[in-house]
């Protein structure tokens, strides 16, 4: 392969390593993602898998938090209204509210509820996007944990087909 048809980055990088720079651009790189928490990790560092079987929104959150979110029009919810295409609907939440911990996706008729589920480190913008599965016309509830308290923003989203076999 020629040196061309490499893109400009991946070629930079390369010709680093070679004059002995590229080492340090790696290990820069991994000390960056060792920075980073897995994004499935919940506030107390453990994977949520009883929250992820469940198939109610309502026993889900339960399982997740165990405690119910009050709505707050700090939590941006963003999603279309309508889902031409069930198997990727793009949706994202930003808030403006302070020491988020954790944001969650909820899709109540799914087959499972909770569709994804992240851990906020401190210092982060509080903000997420996914591309979600939906079933079919559904209510989406984006759920933050803030200070020790949740809030919540809701949206129905009509799907044309279904994502989830449907």
């Amino acid at each position: 392969m020629t040196d061309k048809k490499l893109p400009a980055t991946r070629r930079l990088v390369l010709k680093g390593i070679g004059h002995g720079f590229g080492s340090i651009a790696l290990i820069g790189l991994g000390g960056l993602s060792l920075a980073l928490p897995p994004a499935h990790a919940a506030a107390n560092d453990r994977y949520p898998e009883e929250a992820f079987k469940q198939k109610s929104d309502a026993d889900a959150i339960k399982s997740l938090y165990g405690r119910t979110a009050e709505a707050s029009d700090k939590v941006k919810l963003d999603a279309p209204e309508i889902a031409e295409n069930g198997a990727v609907v793009p949706v994202s939440v930003t808030t403006t509210l302070p020491a988020v911990t954790s944001i969650a996706f909820f899709v109540s008729e799914n087959p499972n509820a909770l569709a994804a589920s992240y851990a906020i480190a401190e210092g982060t913008v509080p903000s997420v996007a996914n591309r979600l599965k939906m079933q079919k016309t559904t209510k989406l509830i984006a759920i933050v944990e803030s200070e020790g308290k949740l809030y919540s923003a809701i949206k129905e989203v009509k799907v044309t087909v279904g994502g989830c076999g449907g």
